[in-house]
């Protein structure tokens, strides 16, 4: 049963459910006219008003901050544009694409990469969807579609149907990815038509969800989650690392125990891109690669995350996370030192062991 209330949309909307005070009005107004801002009834719900510093609240409701831009941050810092062949299309790797075929979200996330374009963009034309998939029909590289925005599961299930049929039909076309935060936001749209315009007969489909905190896997996302799973649909998560809201190894740990136990793998943790407005939520990268130390060995291998970081200018995803060996020998001594989760150092391969320490058979 979805929550009684309406999507907020306005400063207006944000004053009166009590999710901001009357005397934020002008400056909410302010990053309102620059950015979209939605909080669905689920979100409000999840919202715990007496914490000021309330991790579901910091990701919706606007900050004054986001009117603050830095002199590195750019409309488009991961360079989408760069690699953008046709409308609704980035081809920045050779085998996968990103198709958007939509550019409105359920929510708006007050640190998105794409701020400048979703909610501001119409989504794609028939014209220009159908132009974007004739390019994945004529690049038969092109092995995985990945689909985004936008986020691509607020489209209607006959819609979403449409595009999965089509690249269905494509034969070099064997991996359907999706990425969507509507199962945390808005889990009611996960629906049996919708689960089956996901799936497409001979081809793999996998769900990608955008979650930072525990506390947005709620009963209902929980449900909802379980109900792509258990439809075959392999779900993976990508967050965000985000100052002051999951930056502290109890909270990441808490985070990454929580998708398992709902059967989704944690894909990746996103160091902050360089999007306008976004400084006060960026990390160092040194803080994240410590919290990747901490939770290496402290948590099952199921629970790691790959910490990345999107290189400014369109040059792709590169692994940031921790080093563990380094070479070190020469002249015949092990090459390698390698350390484990506790800090400590070992040589590799080890030297061997003593007369003494050697052990007859029998011994």
């Amino acid at each position: 049963m979805r929550p009684a209330g309406k999507t907020l949309r306005s400063p207006d909307d944000l004053i009166a459910s009590g999710l901001a005070p009357p005397d934020r009005r002008a400056e909410l107004e302010q990053v309102a006219a620059r950015y979209a801002l939605a909080l669905t009834p689920e979100v409000v719900e999840l919202v715990d008003r007496t914490d000021r510093h309330d991790p579901i609240a910091r990701q919706f409701v606007p900050d004054a901050a986001e009117l603050n831009t830095r002199p590195q941050e750019h409309a488009d810092p991961i360079g989408d544009d760069a690699h953008s062949p046709v409308e609704g299309i980035v081809h920045r790797y050779p085998d996968r694409v990103l198709l958007k075929p939509v550019h409105v979200c359920a929510v708006y996330c007050r640190f998105c990469f794409r701020r400048e374009m979703v909610g501001r963009r119409p989504a794609l034309s028939r014209a220009e969807l159908a132009t974007a998939l004739d390019y994945i029909r004529a690049h038969s590289e092109i092995w995985e579609v990945i689909l985004t925005g936008g986020d691509p599961l607020v489209l209607s299930p006959r819609r979403l149907g449409e595009i999965v049929k089509a690249l269905a039909a494509m034969a070099h076309v064997k991996v359907i990815r999706v990425h969507t935060r509507v199962p945390v936001v808005e889990p009611d749209r996960i629906t049996p038509e919708l689960i089956r315009a996901l799936k497409a007969p001979g081809k793999a489909t996998y769900v990608a969800l955008h979650v930072n905190h525990a506390r947005e896997l709620s009963k209902t996302a929980r449900e909802a989650c379980a109900r792509l799973v258990e439809a075959g649909i392999p779900m993976l998560s990508q967050s965000v690392l985000l100052r002051g809201l999951n930056d502290d190894a109890a909270t990441l740990g808490e985070l990454m125990r929580a998708l398992v136990e709902c059967r989704i793998k944690p894909y990746y943790l996103h160091h902050g891109d360089l999007a306008p407005g976004t400084s006060h939520w960026r990390t160092g990268i040194e803080e994240g690669q410590a919290l990747m130390r901490a939770l290496r060995g402290r948590l099952s291998g199921l629970c790691q995350p790959t910490y990345v970081l999107d290189i400014p200018g369109g040059h792709g995803k590169s692994p940031i996370g921790p080093g563990y060996i380094d070479r070190v020998g020469t002249n015949g001594t092990a090459p390698y030192e390698i350390e484990d989760f506790k800090g400590c150092r070992h040589a590799y391969p080890p030297p061997p062991p003593s007369a003494g320490q050697r052990r007859t058979p029998g011994g």
